[in-house]
């Protein structure tokens, strides 16, 4: 058997756990969502700041704003809508309110700036979007440019009744102002949206497994923000194959309690948490800002956790809090890592503290999220991303497209049910990474295992990952460019013990005075803060190839 065809990972899979991908029991998400409420009505599905919604309270909303953005806003099948906020009990029901329509989801960081959410809005041509009243302000600041015509703001009390929803808000913009403020005089608030819906008629249309539902931003190969093409089947076909993966341990209606810490604006968090739970009838412990660690680990103790999601910086900042050893971890059943790579003393010390073993997986924006994952009863970090899906076939190529032996290092290329079909509106991006053969070139280096373990053995482009984030140093040099006081700059990725990587740029100066902390002022002002440089440094000089290319790996030392 060749290279190209042997699947040697097959002998790892945990017993019961089929090879292949059989035909989806559903046509579409809103398909699975419903099936999931007729199963567990009454159970709890969201829980955020201490209040529950129950799987019917969500499928209600959802009717609800499904009839408003058809029957008051006329949206039509296909039409963008944007979801601008992080983690609360507003987004799942404006999420599936937006598919149930039949609608395209287009998922926003709600921390980006002017320029980036410019940029997405443009090139998606959203008609609508649901913000969290924080970052109206940015919204208000680049509306008139984009196609947005509907603007519904949702407020942290927004499903949280009164008095606590009230009290939260009040808190949240007059005592911490937290809340800038704003002036959108066409902006209905989310509650107002859900009370017209609920008085509005809903038609629903009919929605297929290749009609679009999501379009997720990345930054693909090249470092300009493309919409990766995500269609109903390929997003339930990676909730299937994560179901069927983490079958030993995680099992369809019972009392799994998941946490929602990742926001579900990151493919990660949308198909293993929002997706993935609601279809195994699960609660869901919304934390809206994690970067809180003390109320983080408040929330956990009082949570009993069965399951959680994370990227290494936010394991290390759980397990660096004094608290976080006091936290009942006795039913906890899996903990996963993705997003970057899981770094071997967090991964020992997590195992140390809470008795499991962090289950390490690998996936990108274009397969819909994951497509390898470590054995969920594994016993040990294996410092691998573990093993291709059901249904996924990974294969490892050299430059001239050759499939290489088992255990030798390429390109990483991705086949599967759960793989995109392409970027919006940029065939010709399209093409350089997707193949006739449905591989996805995925612009990552590793190898396969003899035993069939893939291992991420570095990166073919200069992309920096920030806490799990995709940083290209194209956009931040491109921001650098405007700078009066800049010749020409280079960004590259640097180690950091925080966040796995960080941000250095290396400058040319035209202005003698400018310093490092105006640097990252100006940078402030354009960029979200995971891309902020962490390290500035001045040269005369940077390094050129002959046709006038700059060498980051010469930046870089390698």
């Amino acid at each position: 058997m060749t290279a190209a065809s042997s699947r040697p990972w097959l002998a790892q899979y945990s017993p019961g756990v089929p090879h292949d991908l059989a035909p989806g029991d559903f046509e579409s998400i809103p398909a699975m969502m419903e099936m999931s409420v007729a199963r567990y009505g009454s159970r709890p599905a969201f829980e955020n700041f201490g209040v529950t919604a129950s799987f019917d309270d969500i499928d209600r909303h959802a009717r609800h704003f499904a009839a408003y953005l058809q029957s008051v806003l006329g949206l039509a099948k296909g039409d963008r809508v944007a979801i601008m906020m992080p983690n609360l009990i507003d987004y799942p029901i404006a999420l599936f309110g937006i598919l149930r329509a039949g609608l395209v989801v287009v998922s926003v960081n709600p921390l980006y700036t002017h320029r980036e959410l410019e940029h997405q809005l443009i090139d998606s041509g959203a008609k609508a979007i649901v913000i969290f009243e924080g970052a109206v302000h940015t919204l208000a600041g680049v509306i008139a440019a984009t196609k947005i015509e509907h603007v519904i703001v949702a407020a942290v009390g927004d499903m949280l009744g009164f008095p606590k929803g009230a009290v939260i808000n009040f808190v949240l913009r007059h005592v911490k102002k937290l809340v800038p403020a704003w002036t959108l005089p066409q902006a209905v608030r989310f509650n107002d949206a859900l009370a017209r819906g609920a008085r509005a008629t809903f038609a629903p249309p009919v929605i297929g497994p290749d009609d679009l539902a999501f379009l997720q931003y990345t930054g693909g190969t090249t470092g300009v923000s493309k919409g990766a093409m995500l269609l109903h089947r390929m997003v339930l076909a990676n909730v299937e194959q994560m179901r069927l993966h983490a079958s030993p341990v995680i099992h369809e209606g019972d009392d799994n309690v998941a946490v929602g810490a990742l926001p579900f604006y990151h493919i990660l968090a949308l198909v293993m948490n929002c997706m993935l739970f609601f279809r195994l009838g699960s609660r869901q412990l919304l934390i809206t800002n994690p970067k809180d660690i003390p109320r983080f680990v408040a929330a956990l103790a009082k949570s009993r956790f069965t399951f959680i999601v994370g990227v290494n910086t936010l394991y290390n900042a759980l397990l660096n809090h004094p608290d976080f050893a006091k936290v009942d971890v006795s039913r906890l059943r899996m903990a996963g890592g993705g997003g970057a790579p899981l770094q071997l003393p967090v991964a020992q010390r997590w195992k140390a503290v809470t008795g499991k073993t962090l289950v390490e997986g690998y996936g990108l924006t274009e397969t819909s999220g994951a497509t390898s994952c470590n054995r969920v009863t594994l016993e040990e970090h294996t410092g691998t991303t573990g093993v291709p899906l059901p249904g996924v076939h990974i294969q490892i190529r050299d430059d001239d497209g050759r499939v290489m032996p088992h255990g030798e290092t390429g390109q990483v290329f991705v086949q599967g049910p759960n793989v995109m079909a392409g970027y919006w509106q940029r065939p010709d991006e399209t093409a350089k990474v997707l193949g006739a053969d449905g591989f996805l070139a995925t612009g990552d280096v590793g190898l396969i295992t003899p035993e069939g373990y893939l291992k991420i053995v570095d990166r073919l482009k200069d992309m920096v990952l920030v806490s799990g984030f995709n940083v290209f140093p194209n956009e931040i040099e491109d921001v650098l460019a405007g700078h009066p006081g800049i010749v020409e700059a280079a960004a590259i990725g640097i180690p950091d013990p925080h966040t796995g990587e960080a941000v250095k740029v290396v400058i040319v100066r035209r202005d003698p005075a400018l310093t490092a902390e105006s640097v990252i002022a100006y940078c402030r002002e354009q960029l979200t803060g995971y891309k902020l440089p962490k390290h500035v440094e001045f040269r005369d000089t940077l390094p050129k190839s002959p046709i006038g290319k700059i060498l980051r790996r010469e930046l870089r030392g390698n």
